[in-house]
């Protein structure tokens, strides 16, 4: 059960801060962490509570949730702090999520959490209460490399979280410990249940903390009016096929949800322009890229001219590709690569680092 926490061999004297959300993994980290003989503080972020707005458990970030982590401290004896983060995360996470949209692009929010409320203000907070590092529930390994700490995937692939974490700094990473990343999710909540905490069972977040039902649409809608407005679906050559309600419903690669009929083939959306309000779609064959150019790329260390692999989307598999500058070549056409998604780089299990998909490369012309 014991697992490292890379202080040393005696913690005895040392303090962990552990970033608590309420769900089973934080709390298994803050009770690995006070089985250490470390001293443990739990700190939680107030971000947006949703859950007792809408009456709806389950989302990472509710009210429910603060309980919940205030309980588990309150059985392991620690203490716990809650901090009001709102104004911060509205400003950094889901304005920028609705504005995102409204410029045709699809965001990732989970990912921007990491880079601003979670791994900027948390780390902020647990160097102040004098913290030795700060632990998390997320299912990455950090590992003691020959020039300093690497950020690999987890053991457990069906876990793995290192896609929301390429934006990670090497200056977070030194201080930032992951002690689940080398434990499938089943032996978690074992551990969870063999001491005791209430939250053993609790089911994991599946939507975006914010967005009630999964419903962003509205939500963006809510934050932005326009954002409603239709528009033409258009051919590549601009011939229109029909209408939309709006492109926030559309992304690059999706199928379901056109309404056109009586084409030759099955149809997807190929881009969207927000200049004219149009969702341009064609066949299949017109998704593949060759490259992708990147923007705010962070490199977490690594040769960028070793064989690497890309992640363009969170459930995607890597596929061999090269770093040009900023300029990501793909060795085979990939699909379904969209402006505003994330593009994540691997050595083997190593992240080297990733950036934000700014434009793509058709591999090929395809007629109209």
């Amino acid at each position: 059960m014991d697992v490292d926490f890379q202080l040393g061999a005696n913690l005895a004297g040392r303090r962990i801060v552990v970033a608590m959300s309420g769900g089973v993994d934080s709390s298994v980290v803050a009770a690995l962490a006070a089985r250490s003989g470390a001293e443990v503080i739990g700190i939680t972020l107030q971000l947006y509570d949703h859950g007792e707005a809408v009456g709806r458990a389950g989302s990472c970030c509710a009210g429910r949730d603060i309980r919940d982590a205030r309980a588990v401290c309150d059985t392991l004896g620690i203490a716990h702090y809650v901090f009001d983060h709102e104004s911060a995360f509205r400003a950094a996470v889901i304005d920028d999520f609705a504005d995102e949209y409204l410029s045709g692009r699809t965001p990732i929010p989970c990912i921007k959490c990491n880079m601003g409320p979670k791994f900027t203000d948390l780390l902020a907070l647990a160097r102040e209460l004098g913290g030795d590092c700060l632990a998390t529930g997320h299912y990455v390994r950090r590992v003691e490399g020959a020039d300093g700490a690497e950020l690999h995937r987890a053991l457990d692939p069906a876990r793995d979280q290192s896609y929301f974490l390429f934006a990670t700094t090497r200056a977070q990473l030194d201080y930032l410990r992951f002690p689940l990343g080398g434990l499938p999710k089943p032996r978690v909540r074992e551990i969870a249940a063999e001491l005791g905490l209430g939250v053993a069972a609790k089911p994991d977040s599946q939507d975006i903390c914010f967005v009630p039902d999964g419903d962003y649409a509205s939500l963006v809608k809510k934050l932005r009016p326009e954002a409603g407005d239709g528009g033409e679906i258009v051919d590549q050559a601009g011939q229109v096929l029909g209408r939309h309600k709006g492109l926030i419903h559309y992304t690059v690669g999706q199928r379901r949800g056109l309404e056109i009929g009586g084409t030759a083939e099955p149809l997807y959306v190929l881009r969207l322009e927000p200049a004219t309000q149009r969702v341009v779609v064609g066949p299949r064959a017109a998704l593949a890229v060759r490259a992708a150019r990147l923007e705010g790329v962070n490199w977490l260390g690594g040769d960028a001219a070793a064989p690497l692999t890309a992640k363009v989307r969170s459930l995607a598999k890597p596929v061999p590709a090269r770093l040009e500058g900023e300029r990501l070549v793909f060795e085979a056409p990939e699909y379904g690569v969209a402006p505003g998604q994330a593009a994540v780089l691997y050595a083997g299990d190593r992240v080297l680092g990733g950036g934000w998909i700014a434009e793509t490369e058709a591999a090929a012309v395809v007629p109209a």
